[in-house]
């Protein structure tokens, strides 16, 4: 591909406050050392590099500056000390700070192919996201930027918006706000925001509450883990990616089968059908020898933002994520109703944990000993939430056509989910090609076989 430039974007300079300076709560500093997340959105667009250049880019621009005024730290930097031993790491924005925006061209034709859902090679997406700005050295502070943004044209088919961010900076109900309205202001102007007045983001800290001193807790064990000094994703991934879909017609019958072997279960959502069912398929997947006593594990980030004591705002912007965890003996997700056993186990922790505002907090101060430990084991873990779909930031161009989430090819193993267009969710795998063409296999195979059995069923 070619780029065009490379330039920052500030917010318009009238009325907007010369510094901010924002302190890490304990939410924040548990993923001040994760590698970057981003995704890549795919628009069906078609226009002329002369059109693109003139016309859209400079809307862009205006746009994403009048949008940055509303979220001035996605402009600013993540500060963090040379002594860790005395000052905790800062977001702060001062006039003059930018995000760092890329135009390019795509001079590939393949533009049908990255929107499809069979497996294609990984590595190809990275073309299209940015490359954070490097890290630079301040008297007290290593400063490093908090979001990248690019924006890449293919001739006469389409256009994809790309972007990394640091996960310190905010989580999918942030960064997903945050690219929703910038979309809106493309599209409609900046009044679509001021007209929102009560849902613009809040960036007060003390709204969240740490009576246990857990961002001190946290911080004295992440200072001793030294700062990458590189925010790129690391390639060749050896990976192929595809997505899979299961609509709504899928999602009940599975749930009816389930309720047909446990008829007392309740909160069997979509969410709990779609992930026990991915789940036990990549565990069947795999073809390597593995003991069958060992503990597989199911986990997945919870906005906690109603269930904090007192709630906070739905519209205040940075982590406030909470985690559930199911874990099952191997032999028993083998099984031919291996599926049945993963609903069992995440809705139990739904009910028991991450519903119960008592029990979603508990331990906090040991998640990031908890978290080390999942870094050792056999996991699946979930990028993304249907509730806060990047699919629906239409910049003017309609919805976009295909949402890749790039974390899952660095995570062992991730899946992304999201709402598809005929309402059920759509699932994205990112797996060595091997194991990718076998998790396939299974996951139609399995379909087809509840199908059968309900149909068998309901005669």
């Amino acid at each position: 591909q070619s780029c065009f430039e490379t330039c920052g974007v500030a917010p318009p300079p009238g009325g907007i406050v010369a510094e901010l300076s924002l302190p890490l709560t304990f939410f924040d500093i548990r993923w001040i050392h994760h590698h970057p997340v981003g995704s890549v959105l795919f628009y069906n667009h078609p226009c002329s590099k002369p059109y693109f250049l003139e016309t859209l880019v400079p809307k862009l621009k205006e746009s994403l500056s009048l949008t940055l005024k509303h979220y001035l730290p996605i402009a600013g930097n993540l500060l963090y000390p040379l002594i860790t031993t005395e000052k905790k790491p800062v977001f702060r924005f001062i006039s003059g700070d930018s995000v760092s925006l890329t135009i390019a061209e795509s001079e590939n034709d393949n533009f049908d192919e990255l929107v499809t859902n069979h497996a294609r090679d990984a590595d190809q997406f990275y073309d299209f996201m940015p490359n954070m700005p490097p890290i630079k050295d301040e008297t007290e502070y290593k400063i490093l930027h908090v979001m990248a943004i690019q924006v890449t044209l293919f001739p006469g088919r389409g256009i994809c918006v790309g972007f990394t961010n640091h996960h310190s900076l905010g989580d999918g109900s942030s960064i997903v706000g945050f690219m929703h309205a910038w979309a809106s202001v493309n599209k409609l102007g900046e009044s679509f925001l001021t007209e929102k007045g009560d849902s613009l983001p809040i960036f007060d800290r003390s709204v969240i509450q740490d009576p246990l001193g857990i961002d001190a807790i946290f911080w004295k064990s992440m200072r001793e883990i030294p700062l990458k000094s590189s925010q790129s994703f690391a390639l060749p991934t050896n990976r192929v990616r595809a997505s899979y879909t299961l609509n709504q017609a899928d999602i009940k019958r599975l749930k009816d089968f389930v309720l047909t072997k446990k008829p007392g279960l309740v909160q069997v959502s979509s969410f709990v059908i779609t992930a026990s069912y991915v789940w036990a398929c990549l565990v069947k997947s795999e073809r390597e020898k593995v003991d069958e006593e060992v503990m597989e594990y199911f986990v997945f980030s919870v906005d906690v933002r109603a269930r904090m004591n007192p709630p906070v705002p739905f519209n205040y912007f940075g982590n406030c994520l909470g985690y559930g965890m199911a874990r099952i003996e191997r032999k028993w997700l083998v099984e031919e109703e291996g599926f049945v056993t993963a609903v069992e186990a995440i809705v139990e922790d739904i009910k028991n944990r991450v519903n119960d505002k008592d029990e979603v907090l508990k331990g906090a101060e040991n998640w990031l000993s908890e978290m080390k430990e999942l870094g050792e084991i056999r996991v699946l873990g979930v990028a993304g939430s249907p509730k806060f779909d990047l699919h629906d930031a239409d910049f003017g161009w309609g919805r976009a056509k295909k949402v890749e989430s790039l974390s899952i090819d660095v995570d062992k193993y991730s899946m992304s989910l999201y709402k598809s267009v005929e309402g059920g969710l759509e699932i994205g795998l990112s797996l060595p090609k091997e194991r990718m063409e076998a998790f396939a296999a299974i996951f139609d195979d399995g379909l087809i076989k509840v199908s059968q059995m309900t149909t068998n069923v309901t005669c």
